[in-house]
């Protein structure tokens, strides 16, 4: 239902754009027309010249576009594909969870390797406060502060 109600779609597009088409060619020619008495006579042999050659080469187009036109066939899996009942292999259906394999295992491997930069840095702060000449309470001390800004100066 879905692929008709666009088909049904797309051809009234179509023929309200080649109606537009018309409408404008029309109107141009109307145009043409009532300006064409005006003008010398050389002018108009020379217009109806290339009015019959134009009509004669849209004419060729269309029979050469009928005739060349391929007819679109849709080709579709069905739910065979879908449901497994085709004539796929099965290593074949498996290959296609490769990537997802691959994007799970490169996720799980990022995560790793953020936990052990995590850990490693937990560590190094660790050793730096347990290796220092202060206790660690003295770190949580309010006048700790002070201390630190005295030293440096």
């Amino acid at each position: 239902m879905n692929e008709s109600y666009k088909a049904q779609f797309a051809q009234d597009a179509q023929t309200r754009l080649n109606t537009q088409a018309t409408r404008f060619g029309l109107r141009v020619a109307a145009g043409l027309s009532e300006q064409s008495d005006a003008l010398p006579e050389g002018v108009s042999e020379r217009l109806r010249f290339a009015r019959e050659q134009a009509l004669l080469k849209a004419r060729s187009a269309r029979t050469a576009q009928v005739q060349t036109a391929p007819k679109t066939e849709v080709l579709s899996a069905g739910p065979a594909l879908v449901l497994g009942q085709g004539s796929t292999p099965r290593w074949q259906k498996l290959s296609t969870l490769f990537p997802l394999l691959l994007l799970v295992l490169g996720m799980w491997l990022i995560q790793q390797s953020h936990w052990y930069e995590q850990i490693l840095a937990a560590a190094e702060l660790d050793t730096g406060l347990l290796s220092d000449k202060l206790p660690p309470a003295a770190y949580s001390d309010p006048g700790f502060k002070e201390y630190l800004s005295d030293e440096q100066e």
